[in-house]
């Protein structure tokens, strides 16, 4: 027998989409013995119907349309890959949500949960949504090859922005605008002394006075270049005035110059600016949801000392504080609200949060997230599923080919279809028709 193992070639090249085939099987006897045959997918799955579970995930899989007594509709990126190749190959199918709207993890007594668990118990032919491939899944479910890439990212609450009637005192610190006004105080003090000491000659029928007050008011108002009232001719009262003044038009024209950068630059001060930042710090909680997939990976990367990363460390002590019980969510949903109301951080699917951030609208998240994926989602299929490799000839690329299968996109708003909306600035993904080489 010469198989083509799509397992092994999918090691090798894995930003390509490798085909299972038999193309002949050979013996001492009969010899090799097979045809090929240009045939087209299409005709394979004619009249199958499939049973499809899933997880409502924005922006892969959402309800369309619920109306009382009639079954849902459903849309989405996914919901789009899954039409796409049922017109392309002809099967139909039924589609429903997992009963208990998780993706699934490996219980205690040894049973999966979740979407998972409906694949695992053959109780549902395909599982599609935001579903990852992890080697945990792919020991007891089969995978088609990736058909888009995987990142973690972090939901974060944008800075809120406060008017303050203060804000003009902004530019200066609270100890300078301290040591100005003591300044005012030791300067009016000094004055009064030396006219005290040595009192000017003021004119016929001149009622002004070398008060205390007048000093301080006549110091002060040089300060804010508004001049003073009392005369001052001794020549030492001129020389300190002379500094004085001096000293004012510096601290004036630095004032002015912060404070016209103050207002009108606008500036978004968001201390966390990528994962690291994230793991570094300690005063934001921030968590996943408990037993999931990312949830899982964070565990694997923090403790497996052959994928052991530092990062991934420190994010694990945060998240599995107390068990995991302070810190995690048991659905996405849950996890996004605590952002919004609280002081939160929500480690989940770069795709997902960035999805929610676009069409928030109060426009108050923002993600970060690695820029290097790791893995990717896949539609899980039941262990042996004679469907998988026949998804799995169905290539994913990233340039315009001749396939017969419509277009799906991803753009920084979130999910878009192609018969939704056209021309935008995304990365599209095109599913492509192959060559169906049968074995006799």
């Amino acid at each position: 027998v010469l198989p083509w193992r799509r397992s092994a070639l999918s090691e090798c090249f894995s930003s390509y989409l490798c085909i299972a085939l038999w193309l002949a099987t050979w013996d001492p006897v009969h010899g090799l013995n097979g045809t090929l045959t240009d045939r087209k997918l299409e005709n394979n799955m004619r009249g199958v119907v499939l049973r499809v579970v899933t997880v409502l995930e924005e922006p892969f899989v959402m309800v369309s349309e619920n109306v009382l007594g009639k079954p849902k509709k459903y849309q989405g990126f996914s919901i789009d890959v899954l039409d796409a190749l049922s017109n392309y190959l002809g099967f139909k199918y039924e589609i429903y949500v997992a009963p208990d709207h998780k993706y699934g993890s490996l219980q205690p007594d040894g049973q999966w949960n979740g979407l998972m668990g409906e694949l695992v118990f053959k109780r549902a032919d395909v599982g599609l949504s935001a579903l990852t491939i992890t080697p945990e899944r792919e020991s007891v479910v089969d995978f088609t090859t990736r058909y888009m890439d995987y990142s973690v990212g972090v939901l974060l609450r944008k800075a809120e922005r406060t008017v303050d009637m203060f804000a003009c005192l902004a530019p200066f610190d609270l100890s300078l605008w301290a040591c100005i006004a003591g300044t005012v105080l030791l300067v009016g003090i000094l004055v009064y002394l030396l006219n005290w000491l040595n009192p000017p000659r003021l004119p016929m029928g001149s009622v002004s006075s070398t008060t205390l007050y007048n000093s301080m008011w006549f110091v002060y108002g040089s300060f804010v270049q508004q001049g003073g009232e009392v005369p001052y001719t001794t020549l030492a009262t001129r020389m300190m005035m002379g500094v004085w003044w001096m000293f004012a038009l510096i601290v004036i024209s630095s004032y002015t110059a912060n404070l016209a950068a103050f207002l009108t630059i606008t500036r978004i001060e968001n201390s966390i600016q990528s994962l690291q930042d994230l793991s570094k710090q300690t005063e934001l909680p921030y968590g996943t949801v408990l037993d999931s997939a990312v949830y899982d990976q964070v565990r694997s990367k923090a403790m497996n000392p052959f994928e052991r990363d530092p990062m991934y460390s420190q994010m694990w002590r945060m998240i599995n504080r107390t068990g995991g019980a302070d810190n995690n969510v048991e659905e996405s949903k849950e996890g996004i609200r605590k952002v919004k109301y609280g002081r939160f951080g929500f480690v989940w699917d770069a795709a997902v949060l960035e999805y929610v951030a676009n069409n928030d609208e109060d426009c108050s998240f923002y993600t970060v997230s690695n820029s290097a994926p790791d893995r990717g989602y896949g539609i899980a299929m039941q262990h042996g599923s004679p469907y998988r490799d026949i998804f799995s000839q169905s290539r994913t690329n990233k340039s315009t080919t001749d396939g017969c299968l419509s277009c799906c996109c991803m753009t920084q708003q979130g999910f878009v279809g192609s018969k939704h909306f056209e021309d935008q600035k995304s990365s599209f993904l095109f599913l492509n028709s192959t060559w169906s080489l049968e074995s006799v």
